[in-house]
């Protein structure tokens, strides 16, 4: 099944080949600052394929914090953290933000809590190998040009 998403703004999107048919989609609202002040609230499914394409690069940015392990892709646009990436042993994983899905039934989405404070940084990266998007590709555009809204 292919689900879609993108930031508010659409300069950050995506698309995930998702391997099952009907999605039964377990997401984790993370209990970290960061992920509560942005509504975080990430799903990922290993053997998945992410697709994410930022039009224009220039408006986009990237905030690492914490371990060092992780980065927060944020629309400058509007603010919307579409995804985030980790790369382990020069590979790229993903997981992707369940708020920024496009045309998903909510009733297909469980929302756990989770926390992963005082996790160990060795824990972190093997968790995240095990269970995140394994095959992620990102195209970034840096000529597109945005025309001001309201002309």
């Amino acid at each position: 099944m292919l689900i879609t998403g993108k930031c508010h703004c659409g300069n950050i999107s995506w698309s995930l080949d998702w391997p099952a048919e009907a999605p039964d989609i377990s997401a984790r609202a993370c209990g970290c600052t960061f992920c509560i002040k942005h509504g975080g609230v990430w799903t990922s499914k290993r053997g998945a394929t992410l697709n994410v394409s930022v039009r224009d690069s220039a408006t986009s940015s990237k905030y690492v914090f914490g371990t060092k392990t992780a980065t927060f892709h944020v629309c400058s646009r509007c603010g919307a953290v579409p995804f985030v990436s980790s790369e382990i042993a020069n590979r790229l994983y993903a997981v992707v933000n369940v708020n920024t899905f496009e045309g998903v039934a909510q009733s297909s989405v469980r929302i756990a809590r989770s926390n992963f404070e005082g996790e160990d940084v060795e824990s972190r990266l093997s968790r995240r190998a095990l269970n995140w998007i394994d095959s992620v590709h990102i195209e970034e555009d840096r000529s597109v040009g945005y025309a001001k809204a309201g002309g």
